[in-house]
């Protein structure tokens, strides 16, 4: 049976990280010219074409040709069935969207049970440190991503984010299963359902005057778009979990990249622009991530909304879950700038715990030091970390609808009408 703690750890932290995820419209054009090689991805070859100009034309013009008829609302209906990975699919839904999920639920060819089995193992001991990079690492940064920013705050699930967190909390939370891509597990229904959404937004955003007046593209959500938010999860992940020192063992490291390459396979990223090792994603990302992370008047406003989640339900325990601890670990794992672009004040207690206690908090749980001869305080933000998180995915899920299903969009932000 799979350890609670660690169920609500990942949530809390796929909650906020997933956020770009099911939106995934980031601004990969800030680099002038695509240079990144095919030969480094999993595919080891490729046209390489610039995927800032490469979208998914399949999804596209089906769920496009679900809108124009106002099918939408009967399929969401449909699609709420199902909810296991090879679960027969409802027979209420259209027969092209049928074929079109039999195909899309299809594993690639090179996915590899055993590594995924090790992903799992990784997941199990590494869940409190990927909930915290899950969330404050690439949810907090999604922020900083102006077209998701844009994108998520012009389209519908800007107008209620409570909802739409508990929805992106299931990739974050999926993917870290034990039977993550089996026939029993949800994966594969998570991926091919964002898909699905991502289609929709690329319908419905460019019909927003609102977002059309600030955005730099015609349409959202190229393959480079949904690779920069790839990387904002597992590369950005990684690379916090390389500078804080914890010890991964080489297997484990390529075994967690490899479930999220599966994943980037099954929404629909193209093969031949997934990363094939740490080294090629790192390089990809560097191009692709890093020199695009800017503040936007929407980025501001969404992190605002998401560092108040402390506040939505006053009261009981959940009052020890603060807008400065938020804050304050925001500015800890994204650094001052990013916490300054998004008019983060600092928190000098909170500050100091973070910059003082984390590292060894680290030590504490990997067995490097013992708990008993750790200072008071490492003590005090031992328990406290823990409690935090436990509580912050009370917070999350609290008033939130189970199951959680992601659907089809059928019009934009209703704050920001599109007539």
């Amino acid at each position: 049976m799979e350890n609670p703690n660690r169920r609500n750890v990942l949530v809390t932290g796929g909650a906020l990280g997933a956020l770009g995820a099911l939106t995934m419209a980031a601004p990969a054009n800030a680099s002038a010219l695509w240079t990144w090689s095919p030969k480094g991805s999993v595919a080891g070859d490729g046209t390489g074409a610039d995927p800032k100009g490469v979208w998914d034309p399949e999804a596209d013009e089906l769920v496009a040709s679900l809108l124009d008829a106002g099918v939408v609302p009967d399929v969401n209906k449909e699609l709420r069935k199902w909810t296991k990975n090879g679960q027969t699919l409802p027979s209420g839904l259209p027969s092209e969207l049928r074929q079109f999920i039999e195909r899309a639920r299809q594993m690639p060819s090179w996915a590899d049970e055993g590594k995924l089995a090790t992903a799992f193992e990784f997941n199990e001991k590494r869940g409190l440190y990927l909930g915290v990079t899950y969330g404050f690492a690439s949810g907090m940064m999604s922020t900083v991503i102006p077209r998701e920013a844009r994108a998520v705050y012009y389209s519908k699930g800007g107008a209620d984010m409570r909802d739409r967190i508990t929805k992106t909390a299931k990739l974050g939370y999926d993917i870290g299963t034990e039977n993550a891509y089996a026939d029993n597990g949800e994966m594969i229904v998570t991926c091919v359902k964002t898909r699905l959404a991502h289609a929709g937004v690329r319908h419905l955003l460019p019909k927003s005057p609102h977002w059309t007046k600030v955005a730099d593209e015609e349409k959202p959500i190229s393959q480079a778009d949904m690779m920069v938010t790839w990387h904002s999860l597992p590369t950005t992940v990684m690379q916090n979990l390389v500078k804080w020192k914890v010890p991964i063992p080489a297997n484990e490291s390529a075994a967690f990249l490899h479930s999220w390459q599966v994943c980037a396979h099954m929404l629909g990223i193209k093969d031949e622009y997934i990363p094939n090792s740490w080294d090629e994603a790192n390089a990809q990302a560097k191009q692709v991530l890093d020199p695009i992370l800017a503040p936007t008047p929407e980025g501001i406003k969404l992190a605002d909304m998401l560092l108040n989640l402390a506040t939505i339900v006053p009261g009981g325990p959940l009052k020890y879950v603060t807008r400065p601890i938020l804050g304050a670990l925001t500015r800890y794992v994204l650094g001052d700038q990013i916490a300054n672009w998004l008019k983060i004040p600092r928190y000098p207690l909170w500050d100091t715990v973070f910059q003082v206690g984390w590292e060894p908090f680290i030590r504490v749980r990997e067995g490097l030091l013992e708990l008993d001869r750790a200072p008071g305080v490492v003590k005090q933000f031992y328990w406290m970390f823990d409690e935090l998180l436990r509580l912050a995915a009370l917070l999350v899920l609290s008033g939130a609808n189970f199951p959680i299903s992601i659907e089809i969009p059928t019009g934009n932000n209703p704050n920001y009408p599109d007539d």
